[in-house]
């Protein structure tokens, strides 16, 4: 009886050359250069962050006057600059800034904002504002889709989390998988891969595209099976689902996986009610398993080629409401954290008196951020991805 390990034996793919699909010989003649490879790790932060409390313009005589009960007292805050602080729950993010491993884009957005979760949401995710093409690719999947696939066994992209899969991903041709432990994706070792699965699955034909998402789906399996079962140093982390997740994501990184985009979504940033402890608790959640996240990193030999971007689908409105909380606004800040990102602010701190509609005007377009770390961080073009919207920020030291 074959197995999946004597059907897949991904060390042994090229010596078996003659014996197995031509595809399948070239994806892993390419693993070893995909070692070399950056990164992207996206965190999503689902429900539309507070920006004006996560970085705070507390010289703006704005602030005071629009948050008198949720204004966050200058004492308490982190100060970047004799204009702008951080939340005092973001100390690791701090941390993280003072070793030149953040990068804060302020004000990003993009032209006639729109207030509703779901369709704010499919526009960062699309990076397109026609309601019809929302349905359709994302702005990661369109870019996956112009590469070479990545190493043997590996998809293009990973959702860590039970979460429906983000239309960012989604791609013509660009595979992702979603897991929310690493044994989700581990066939037992009485699973067998079937002999047919590998012949004929260079053609073009709906049976040859069957049999190679089937190929895909084992090899996969046995990855990460390999993964899960391998030991090694996974750092501290906090107790939190985040950083769960992200010390997944670090444990197939260092394991030189082969996958480019990883995806993360932590939830709750819908701050209506009572926001002050309920957004406390997220920001600290999200700055401490990113520090982990990046410091457990650093120990390894892949810290240089990792890239995190952190965004939200809106900002919230300048004016508190009536239940001690926020509504949905408009522009934001963007966090990039890595080695290699030009750490600080960028872009002008917005206004909080100068408004539009109540709400902060937007200084930076959203897909300039895409742009940038299309092209200058992944080197894959940003043409198809982004509609030709490929202007470019100084967010990288090289």
């Amino acid at each position: 009886m074959l197995t999946r390990r004597d059907f897949l034996k991904g060390s042994s793919l090229v010596a078996l050359a003659p014996s197995v699909p031509a595809f399948l010989a070239q994806t892993a003649h390419a693993a070893e250069s995909a070692k070399d490879d950056r990164l992207l790790v996206v965190i999503q932060l689902d429900g539309g962050n507070d920006g004006i409390n996560t970085v705070v313009p507390y010289a703006d005589e704005g602030y005071a006057r629009s948050r008198r009960k949720l204004r966050i007292a200058t004492d308490q805050l982190i100060k970047i600059n004799d204009q702008v602080g951080l939340h005092p729950s973001l100390r690791d993010a701090a941390q993280l800034l003072e070793s030149g491993r953040l990068a804060i884009v302020q004000g990003v957005g993009y032209p006639n904002p729109n207030r509703s979760h779901d369709v704010s949401m499919a526009i960062w995710q699309t990076a397109r504002f026609d309601r019809e093409d929302h349905m359709g690719y994302g702005w990661i999947g369109r870019a996956l889709d112009d590469v070479q696939r990545p190493a043997a066994g590996a998809p293009d992209s990973i959702l860590l989390g039970n979460e429906n899969l983000p239309a960012a991903l989604r791609g013509r041709k660009s595979i992702t998988s979603a897991l929310a432990h690493l044994d989700d994706l581990v066939l037992t070792d009485s699973s067998v891969a079937p002999p047919s699965i590998g012949r004929d699955a260079t053609g073009n034909d709906l049976t040859a595209f069957v049999r190679r998402s089937a190929l895909d789906a084992y090899t996969t399996a046995e990855r990460f099976k390999d993964v899960a079962h391998a030991a090694g140093n996974d750092g501290q982390y906090p107790s939190t689902k985040l950083a769960d997740r992200l010390r997944l994501i670090a444990r197939l990184i260092k394991a030189n996986f082969g996958t480019r985009v990883y995806y993360a979504i932590q939830s709750g940033y819908d701050t209506h009610y009572l926001q002050l402890p309920a957004h406390a608790d997220l920001l600290r959640e999200l700055c401490g398993a990113l520090k982990a996240f990046l410091d457990n990193l650093a120990s390894s030999s892949v810290a240089d080629r990792v890239l995190v971007l952190c965004f939200s689908e809106f900002g919230r409105r300048v004016e508190e409401n009536a239940s001690l909380g926020t509504d949905h606004g408009t522009a934001g800040p963007v966090f990039l954290a890595g080695p290699d990102v030009n750490a600080g602010l960028h872009g002008a701190t917005p206004s909080l008196t100068d408004l539009a509609d109540g709400d902060v005007k937007m200084s930076v377009d959203f897909r300039h951020v895409y742009a940038t770390v299309l092209e200058k961080w992944l080197g894959i073009p940003a043409k198809s991805a982004l509609s030709g919207n490929s202007e470019h920020l100084p967010l990288f030291r090289s």
